[in-house]
């Protein structure tokens, strides 16, 4: 029996140690910055970019978003709710909310706490702050534009947020979801070979951080498990890092019960050639859970360009107006 009990002392401090050397040593460099992710900001021009906004959080530092309104439509029949990329805010953006408020729809865009101005980079207070957050902005939105029909649209990890959110119960709110060049979640058919170029995991620190929330310790669920392809010069307005419970709730951890569980029609739009994702593969990944959702991909246009091209605007437009 004490042979057992020195054996099982034995095997438990191997893993503790295990466990301690990959949350402690489990991470790398951030892959190196992506161009075609990067460039096409480099054409926008930002001179005409809202000022900041804030409303009250529940339970955090203030929620920060821009509008984007055309002053001449007065009270708009659409105001579209736009949530960011990956690594990005409400400033990246700029370019595909300024063409939708051309076309006469009101677009709010938060920072996502972790990024921008809400909260602080890369992390989050608790697992559940970005839906509590979305709750507090949705309620906002809805007094300041009580008679507007709503939308919901996310780009890329937004996108995933997007379609979480709309199988939220606070689903029922609006009237359709755009998802704009999805993440789906990593093990998603529509990720391509090419999708650790932009964002590369840290295997080690997750594998050992999964087994510890398994058992109910999440005291290392703040340190970083996932880095982005930006350049270092711009370190200062994108988010490099997530932390491991910012990871975990910028997503959707289930796209096939979610797609299912949204009331709202969905509309999904990819480009032709992004860099990240299959184009070919979303119409059958979409259709496998929900049939008559609509599938456009975009011709000639990568993920970022998406968000950035003048080409992409006219699908865009008719998707928030519910056209084919």
């Amino acid at each position: 029996m004490k042979t057992f009990f020195i054996l099982t002392g034995g095997l438990v401090a191997i893993v503790i140690c295990t466990l301690a050397g990959m949350i402690a040593f489990g991470t790398g460099n951030p892959p190196p910055p992506l161009a075609s992710m990067n460039g096409p900001f480099e054409k926008v021009d930002f001179s005409d970019l809202p000022t900041v906004q804030t409303i009250p959080s529940n339970n955090g530092s203030p929620i920060a978003f821009r509008e984007w309104k055309n002053a001449s439509t007065g009270e708009p029949e659409l105001t579209l709710i736009l949530i960011h990329g990956s690594s990005g805010s409400s400033t990246s953006l700029h370019p595909l909310a300024r063409a939708l408020s051309a076309e006469g729809i009101f677009v709010y865009a938060p920072d996502i706490r972790g990024h921008g101005h809400t909260g602080r980079k890369g992390d989050i207070d608790y697992a559940e702050q970005l839906d509590d957050d979305f709750r507090t902005l949705l309620a906002d939105v809805k007094a300041r534009q009580p008679r507007s029909r709503l939308v919901l649209a996310g780009f890329s990890a937004g996108g995933g947020f997007a379609l979480h959110a709309a199988a939220l119960p606070l689903g029922k709110s609006f009237e359709r979801a755009v998802l704009i060049s999805p993440m789906l979640g990593v093990r998603a058919p529509t990720v391509g070979p090419s999708g650790n170029a932009w964002a590369k995991p840290f295997i080690p620190r997750i594998l050992a951080l999964l087994v510890l929330n398994r058992i109910g310790i999440h005291a290392f669920d703040h340190l970083p498990a996932l880095a982005f392809a930006i350049p270092p010069e711009r370190a200062d307005i994108l988010t490099g890092e997530y932390s491991w419970r910012l990871l975990r709730a910028f997503y959707t951890a289930d796209y096939f019960a979610d797609l299912k569980m949204a009331p709202m029609p969905i509309h999904v739009l990819v480009g032709e050639k992004d860099e990240l994702f299959s184009a070919e593969r979303f119409e059958p990944t979409i259709h496998a859970a929900r049939p008559h959702a609509k599938v456009t991909v975009v011709p000639a246009l990568n993920h970022t360009e998406m968000t950035t091209d003048p080409r992409a605007v006219p699908a865009l437009v008719a998707a928030v107006r519910g056209g084919a």
